[in-house]
């Protein structure tokens, strides 16, 4: 049994995917921290599309 044991610690295999898979993880949430919700970018861009659009409103001519 300790054998069997020694020989599951030594093994490697598969521990590149692990690593792969646990990279892939970080970089996912990062994406949806980043690009997610109204504090991320998409936050960042509807107020600059806001301000762009009033100020176009604001020196549209008048009708």
């Amino acid at each position: 049994m300790k054998a069997l044991i020694k020989r599951f610690l030594k093994d490697e295999a598969g521990v590149t995917a692990i690593e792969y898979g646990l990279i892939a993880g970080l970089l996912a949430v990062a994406i949806v921290a980043a690009v997610g919700g109204d504090t991320g970018l998409t936050g960042s861009l509807k107020d600059a599309f806001a301000g762009i659009a009033k100020q176009v409103q604001s020196n549209a001519p008048a009708k």
